[in-house]
């Protein structure tokens, strides 16, 4: 939602976008912070997709 990150790794995964946003934010939780650090790296690194 905020840079489409979820979406369009649940597309290149064939999972439906929920469940990646709901990875990330249990790797927040869990993981320290891992899942903010991980969804600012694909932010990073993932293209923009053109319209």
């Amino acid at each position: 939602m905020l840079a489409g990150v979820s979406g369009g790794l649940g597309t290149a995964l064939g999972v439906d976008p929920a469940l990646v946003r709901i990875g990330f934010v249990v790797l927040s939780i869990i993981g320290l912070g891992l899942g903010v650090a991980a969804y600012a790296v694909c932010w990073l690194i993932i293209p923009e997709e053109d319209y």
